[in-house]
């Protein structure tokens, strides 16, 4: 499994292009917007998009989402019924709050849960729930590299807001701990925005999260 981080909107939140090799069937992560700026990485590539895949409701994640899977005829997988409300709000509420083009709203043809997989060619990546920024965040992690895919979840040396509707620090601190420091110390993850990290270097110094041992 490959992947690229196409920066979109004037957030800079970090879309991931994920492909696997020996297909070249891909997925998009997080579409929050520029469509045209992903459309072109494709292209580059020469990848046949498979799926557009969420990890939570905020508008700069999700507001190309409906625009780009109606453009390429692909299924939307994610977040979780958890973040229903904030998907159902993109053209109104949200774009007020963020300042950004209105998205789209819509209703993924999957909801994912703890425990789920979701698949792009022939490769498995494995999905965790991780309330406390959203309560329907979402995030993905392809064993075989060692790649997180982790949203606003965490970042490097901090951490998602929690003061957005429906946030709480103590789920977040929950999902992180629980759920992704628990991937190891070696896995390198991509952040909703922001450079890469790796879960070591967060649970050692994160001053959010750090380790307690």
């Amino acid at each position: 499994m490959k992947f690229q981080i196409i920066p979109v909107t004037p957030f800079q939140q970090n879309c991931t292009l994920m492909w696997d090799e020996n297909t070249n069937k891909a997925a998009v992560v997080d579409p929050g917007g520029d469509i045209e700026k992903i459309s072109d990485a494709l292209n580059q590539r020469n990848l046949t998009l498979e799926k557009v895949f969420v990890t939570h409701g905020h508008l700069d994640h999700c507001g190309g989402a409906r625009k780009l899977a109606d453009l390429y005829n692909v299924p939307i997988e994610g977040p979780n019924q958890e973040d229903a409300w904030l998907l159902e709000q993109l053209n109104s509420d949200q774009t007020r709050m963020w300042g950004l083009p209105p998205g789209e709203p819509f209703t993924p043809d999957r909801w994912l849960n703890q425990g789920d997989n979701v698949t792009v060619g022939n490769e498995t990546l494995q999905v965790f729930h991780c309330p406390g920024h959203s309560p329907g965040h979402v995030v993905f992690f392809h064993a075989p590299t060692k790649v997180a895919i982790s949203g606003d979840v965490l970042f490097a040396g901090s951490v998602g807001r929690t003061d957005l509707p429906k946030g709480s620090f103590k789920a977040l601190e929950k999902s992180i701990r629980e759920n992704m420091y628990k991937l190891g110390d070696d896995v390198q993850f991509i952040p909703g925005h922001g450079p890469v990290s790796s879960i070591g270097q967060e649970r050692r110094g994160n001053a959010f999260v750090r380790d307690k041992n």
